[in-house]
């Protein structure tokens, strides 16, 4: 499994990103997908996800502002990431693994493999 991102940089507050993540080593048409992001100092954060069947799925601190997405063809993840604000600053990663129900019975995804990260910044 591989899983290579690109797209982040430093963005403004109220500014847009694109992250994109090729995926090789594995069939990407038949696998659940997602984002994920480490504010320095925190955890893994699970932010979006798309299932098998291309149901999308986000955490609540995104929802409406990222949208996750994905071109089987191109083997290649997407998150485009709108209305950015200073507490989106984090590298994000691209993960491969299903969704699943936490302890608190919502849902998110597992990172079972997931990529070297890009750092996204929000700052002016």
């Amino acid at each position: 499994v591989q899983l290579v991102e690109s797209g982040g940089g430093l963005v403004q507050p109220g500014g847009s990103l694109r992250l994109s993540c090729a995926a090789s080593g594995f069939t990407f048409s038949a696998s659940a997908m997602s984002w994920h992001r480490r504010v320095r100092g925190k955890g893994l954060e699970w932010v979006s996800g798309i299932a098998r069947d291309g149901t999308t799925y986000d955490a609540h601190t995104v929802k409406g502002r990222f949208t996750v997405s994905r071109d089987n063809a191109k083997n290649t993840l997407y998150l485009q990431m709108n209305s950015l604000k200073p507490e989106d600053t984090a590298v994000y990663y691209c993960a491969l693994g299903e969704p699943y129900r936490d302890v608190t019975g919502s849902l998110a995804f597992r990172a079972d493999y997931r990529g070297q990260g890009t750092q996204v910044t929000v700052s002016s």
